[in-house]
């Protein structure tokens, strides 16, 4: 019959705590943990019997009939319900949207972070061409709820289908409008979104709401016309499954995957793993993480991508140059190691400023300046190769420097790119604007 293991911690701030015990019956919908502070409500995913409740998790045994009925959650305000029904941002960083949603925006917008940044995912792309009326609706919720008298979707012309469908789609909306972006990694950093929607270059330390906006993802506003529309929790995800499967190259894209689902599970629906792979990655190929099979499905799960195997090092002097728009240094570290490389020395994105809850944010997320100081470091410490895993702008700066002095790239995402068949990040070949066509 199977179970789910539904983790108490799936979003920004404390764990939640259960509020069911091992024995409890549980239906689709019920309520199973709630916030210790900042948080979001968590609710079953499947009908079933609570197994077990520890600090971490919640094990819900399934039952084997699995109706598509649901727990309603109890009707109120709109704000109300957006906040019961647990909708964090689905994009990955995980922040409760109810308090996003409470900012005034004095008549701002709503920026619909539509860019799929990460690449080799396209669930939210896939949402858009199948669901473009829930997320539309979704956006005038969060319209009216924040105060805000526009709206602007920001999506990468290359997405040329999607967009057709919101042209469509938007004909009769006056106020909300697209803007396109290019395909440069990371147009989908909020405060990229921000400048390039608005013009409004924020500072690291700056929210959206400096520039009068609020940032929210495309799952994330159709959950909220969910909560409102259906009055439905937040119990489940849209995922992208990618890479070395037998179900073929192409990504599997799979919607409201039930929240601790085990990513093996979503492999095998993919026609399970091809031969002999490198890497079971959680998330996308730059900010994601190693995972095994038995990971659960979260509120921020956007991708599984199964890899080639890495190159070997054979033992070589290894720089890391970490990048707040990449994996983190324990990322990179770990990577180096399954490449049986010798970690030699470590430098930072120029760019890259440390935040006082220990994170990395940039100063212009994908406009970045040279980076030859850094390779100057790694060529004096005999450095042989250095791992990267900076930006699109980044990496072409770091190419202007570091093979003139000897220096072999490995950038973090090269087995990933290799196994979906994208272009290495190392020149950038994509034009940082695009003409506005709409």
């Amino acid at each position: 019959m199977g179970r789910v293991h539904i983790l108490l911690k799936q979003h920004v701030g404390a764990p939640c705590k259960a509020v069911t015990e091992p024995g409890a019956d549980v239906q689709r919908g019920t309520l199973i943990a709630v916030p210790d502070g900042l948080g979001a409500n968590i609710f079953s995913s499947v009908c079933g019997v609570v197994e077990s409740v520890t600090d971490t998790e919640i094990v819900i045994r399934k039952k084997e009939e699995q109706p598509e009925s649901y727990v309603k959650i109890p009707e109120g305000t709109k704000a109300e319900m957006v906040a019961y029904a647990g909708i964090t941002g689905m994009g990955g960083a995980g922040f409760p949207t109810a308090v996003k949603l409470s900012a005034d925006l004095h008549g701002g917008y709503i920026l619909v972070n539509a860019a799929e940044c990460e690449p080799g995912l396209c669930h939210n792309i896939r949402q858009i061409e199948e669901q473009c009326d829930k997320i539309i609706r979704g956006v005038k919720y969060c319209m009216e709820l924040t105060n805000a008298s526009r709206a602007i979707f920001a999506i990468k012309k290359k997405n040329e289908k999607a967009v057709r469908v919101l042209k469509e789609a938007l004909k009769e909306e006056e106020e909300i409008t697209l803007h396109l972006l290019p395909d440069i990694y990371p147009m989908g950093e909020e405060r990229a979104v921000v400048r390039e929607c608005l013009g409004v270059e924020l500072g690291v330390d700056q929210l959206p709401t400096a520039a009068d906006a609020v940032v929210i993802n495309v799952e994330t506003v159709s959950r909220v016309a969910e909560a409102i529309d259906e009055r439905k929790p937040c119990f489940s995800k849209n995922v992208t499954v990618v890479g070395k499967l037998n179900g073929g190259e192409e990504p599997h894209v799979f919607l409201d995957v039930p929240i601790g689902t085990s990513i093996g599970e979503l492999i095998e629906r993919a026609g399970g793993i091809n031969g002999i792979y490198g890497e079971i990655i959680v998330g996308g190929p730059f900010t994601g993480h190693a995972a095994q099979e038995d990971t659960p499905v979260t509120k921020t799960t956007g991708g599984v991508i199964v890899t080639i195997d890495l190159p070997d090092l054979h033992g070589a002097p290894v720089g890391l140059l970490v990048c707040a728009c990449g994996g983190t240094e324990e990322r990179m570290r770990d990577i180096c190691a399954k490449m049986n490389g010798k970690v030699v020395s470590v430098a930072r994105c120029k760019q890259a400023v440390e935040m006082k809850n220990g994170a990395l944010k940039c100063e212009r997320p994908g406009n970045c300046p040279g980076q030859v100081k850094n390779s100057i470091q790694f060529k004096k410490d005999g450095c042989e190769y250095i791992i990267i895993g900076n930006c699109s702008d980044c990496s072409n700066t770091v190419m202007g420097s570091a093979p003139k002095m000897g220096l072999k790239v490995f950038h973090q995402t090269d087995h990933v790119m290799r196994t979906i068949h994208h272009p290495l990040y190392r020149h950038l070949r994509v034009s940082k604007k695009v003409e506005q066509d709409i």
